[in-house]
Order: structure tokens, then sequence, then C-alpha cells
């Protein structure tokens, strides 16, 4: 199973909110060492100082529960965990919370084994459990809540695997548990085009490198370019389908799911981007580039039902 999957670039019109590193002081002298450059830095740390915001995810599954079940989740599985930094999060948010993480990259694994897990009190690590499996066919306990990020799963190609994944999923969930992934879009999408991001210290190249409209196949790289001009060119590489929004529901259903939401983000009217802020919702905007969650119930509660029902 490949690593975990780029987040879209967040200069299109729709964008991910994802916070950025902090930068440094205006005015201030660069520490020494403080300028990165290819042989100085690390891929991995690269993407997670680029891609994720784990607190921002964790936060959006802890909202979905609320307002879906009226509670909190404790239990996580995280799929295509790479360095398993949401689940090393999630632990740290509630004493009552566990992760499960599956991957396959035992290097990555390790990476996070020594970056973040090994730095947690021995109580809160060993809340974390780590497999390196296919998600195919590895075996969990029920969990509240599966997590696929950063568009991991758009690696099955083909519609009866989507669904056989969708299906394991489906199986390891407990009764009333929720499932939740991400997917990208718009025109934009389809384009064969590299977009940078500035951020501290480096720039993040997203490299849509090659698009098959007849099959929906895409090749995206990740390249880091740095102030002296050095480069880790290719340092991700994603072969994957690129899945459309109503695809993933039918698949969803066909897997089980009694209910797959659309969290759509909402339209910061003044500068006309993305504003951060996932809502419900059964319409979208076609703009150039967006970025939305899923959110699969296993189960529809009894009251859910006959509201959709009209009660009868």
């Amino acid at each position: 199973m490949a690593r975990r999957g780029a987040q879209h670039s967040n200069t299109v019109n729709r964008s991910n909110k994802k916070a950025t590193p902090a930068k440094a002081r205006p005015g201030s002298k660069p520490r020494r060492g403080f300028w990165r450059t290819a042989a100085n830095s690390d891929r991995h740390e690269l993407y997670e100082l680029a891609v994720q915001e784990v607190v921002s995810e964790c936060d959006f599954i802890d909202r979905v529960w609320r307002a879906r079940r009226g509670r909190l989740p404790t239990s996580l599985r995280e799929d295509f965990c790479g360095t398993a930094k949401a689940s090393t999060e999630w632990v740290r948010r509630r004493a009552t919370n566990t992760a499960i993480g599956v991957d396959l990259d035992s290097s990555v694994i390790r990476w996070g084994e020594r970056r973040h897990r090994s730095n947690l009190p021995g109580t809160m690590a060993s809340r974390i459990t780590i497999l390196e499996a296919n998600v195919l066919e590895v075996e969990t306990p029920g969990v509240d809540t599966v997590v696929a990020m950063n568009f991991s799963y758009f690696i099955f190609k083909d519609r009866a695997t989507l669904v056989r994944y969708f299906r394991r999923v489906f199986e390891a969930l407990a009764d009333d548990g929720i499932f939740i992934c991400d997917a990208y879009g718009g025109s934009q999408a389809h384009a064969e085009q590299e977009e940078e991001r500035s951020l501290d210290g480096f720039t993040y190249v997203w490299d849509q490198n090659q698009y098959n409209p007849i099959t929906g196949d895409v090749v995206n790289h990740i390249h880091f370019r740095f102030p002296d001009g050095s480069e880790l060119k290719r340092a991700f590489t994603y072969r994957w389908r690129l899945w459309s929004l109503p695809e993933i529901q039918d698949a969803l259903r066909e897997a089980g799911f009694a209910r797959a939401t659309v969290y759509w983000e909402g339209t910061d009217h003044r500068s006309g981007t993305g504003n951060g802020v996932f809502r419900p919702s059964t319409r979208g905007e076609a703009c150039e580039g967006w970025i939305a969650y899923i959110a699969a119930e296993k189960s529809v509660p009894r009251a859910a039902r006959a509201r959709r029902s009209g009660g009868r």
C-alpha cells in the first residue's frame, strides 16, 4: 500500500484551510542550521509540515460524532496511517481514547515510532497499536471510527476493489460506527500542472503530472524546493484513480453503509476561497478546486429513520 496521499494545494479557488508552520519573526536572523536544503531535510517531516493538520481532523471527527450520535467517540482506526500522526493526536486528546494504525510500509511506521510514539508517556503510548498490514485483509477489534484521509483509498482503481475496501471498513466498525474519508476534485483536478505553496524554509509543490480521461487514472508527485536552489524531486508519488463524490457514495452504499453524508466547505465571500468550515450538504459549487469530507454511517438511529420517512 502506498504512503498516505498528498493534500491538494490550497492555491486553488476552494481550499482546505490547513495550518502552516510558524514563520520566523520578521527581521530575525536565522538560527545556525535553520535554512533547509535538500541535503539536510527529511521528506516525512516536510510532508507532515506541508500536508497534515491532525488537530483539525480530530476536531472534525468529534464534531461529526456529536451531531450524528450525541456523544464523543473513543476508538479510532487510521487506515493508510503512514507515520500515525493522527493516531498519536487521538490518544493525546482524551485519556479514554485508543487508536489502531494500519499501513504496509514498515519504514514509514518506524519513522513515526521514532518521531512520535517514542516520545509519549507510557500510559499514552500503550493506547496505540500499529499494524503493518494490508487494509483489505487486516482484522481488528470493532472501533467507533475508521478514517482514510488524504485521499489514500484512491489507490484502489477499480470499483470492485473500492467496494471491497469499504466492506472491510464496514465490518471493522461497531454497530453505530462511522467511517470518515476525504476527496478532492474540480476542473483543475484534471489539469496536468504544478502548484506551489511557500512554507517556512521550503516550497511545497503539488505536481499533477498525468491524467487519463478514459480511465480516470492520475499520477501525482510531491516535490520540495529550497532557497539554495536544491530540490527533493518526487519525494512522494501517487498513482490513483480520481474518484467522484457520486461514485464514492454509491460504493459506500453498496458496501452496506446506511447513509453517506458529504461535508462541503463554505465560502469566504470576501476572498472567494474556502473558509475552512465543512457542513453537511447536497449541493456544491462548480469551483476549480475543492476538498470535501464524507461521513458514512454503518447504521442510522431510529429517530433519524423516522424523520427521513416522514414519521411513517
